[in-house]
């Protein structure tokens, strides 16, 4: 037989030996994946998947998998749990859970701090204020979370506030190409103008004294809509008696409404 022909044949068997190790090591993954300890596990910390139906439960649940499947989450200083991990993938699956095929395409990994961190990414030391972030330039694709906020935000005494889903929100902000406070994949472009109208609005009855809404989200049209976002996700009724107008734009932006679940 000619050399070519055994060249040829060894490739061959390269590639197929090659599709037989993807195949196994893939059944291997979903082997190790135990759907009814996870459901469990979300039943038992993420209020809002025990408030949907019972087919909506089993795509949460599915696509928060599939996220973790996607998504790299790495421990800095601390490891990465179940709970960590099923709480990080409800906070990406709670904003887009009425889009099914959304992809966080700026996001490739998670770094999870034990604390809170500073602007140099150092979670001890001073100065260290930070509780999540979406970078940016050398930092493109990466999401740092603190492990302490995350476990705050799906607690009793979180109040409106869930950082994980606050980072989230600006991921979806950034899907347009630029994290402005306008997500224009999600909002009718009708919808824009009054959308920008009704944040100013309501950043003037903060300034104010007159909104219940956290002072932080007058940093800038970005952070309004993460905070308010939170807020939504978080205390949908609350928001609803205090922030009707403001509410029923969020209903229409997450395609969602909340006060009916």
């Amino acid at each position: 037989m000619p050399l070519i022909s055994y060249i040829f044949l060894a490739i061959i068997l390269l590639l197929i030996l090659a599709l037989l190790y993807s195949r196994i090591n893939h059944k291997r993954k979903n082997a190790g994946i135990d759907k009814g300890y996870y459901e469990q596990l979300l039943a038992k910390h993420v209020l809002f998947y025990r408030k949907l139906a019972k087919a909506e439960k089993e795509r949460f649940l599915d696509e928060v998998l599939q996220f973790l499947k996607e998504i790299r989450i790495e421990g800095i200083g601390t490891t990465v749990t179940d709970i960590d991990r099923i709480l990080i993938g409800a906070s990406a699956i709670i904003p887009i859970f009425a889009f099914p095929h959304w992809h966080y395409q700026h996001l490739t990994n998670i770094l999870l701090y034990p604390d809170t961190f500073n602007e140099a990414f150092q979670f001890q030391g001073a100065h260290r204020n930070t509780l999540g972030m979406v970078g940016e330039g050398y930092m493109n694709g990466q999401m740092i979370l603190s492990k302490e906020a995350l476990y705050k935000g799906f607690s009793v005494q979180a109040g409106d506030h869930n950082t994980a889903i606050h980072e989230f929100v600006h991921l979806i902000d950034k899907n347009d190409g630029s994290i402005d406070g306008i997500p224009e994949n999600l909002l009718d472009r009708s919808y824009v103008i009054p959308w920008i109208h009704l944040m100013h609005q309501e950043m003037k009855k903060i300034q104010a004294g007159k909104s219940d809404i956290d002072a932080y989200a007058l940093t800038n049209q970005a952070e309004f809509f993460a905070v308010v976002s939170e807020y939504f996700f978080e205390k949908p009724e609350k928001l609803h008696e205090h922030h009707p107008e403001l509410y029923a734009m969020l209903t229409q932006l997450f395609q969602i409404d909340l006060t009916k679940k």
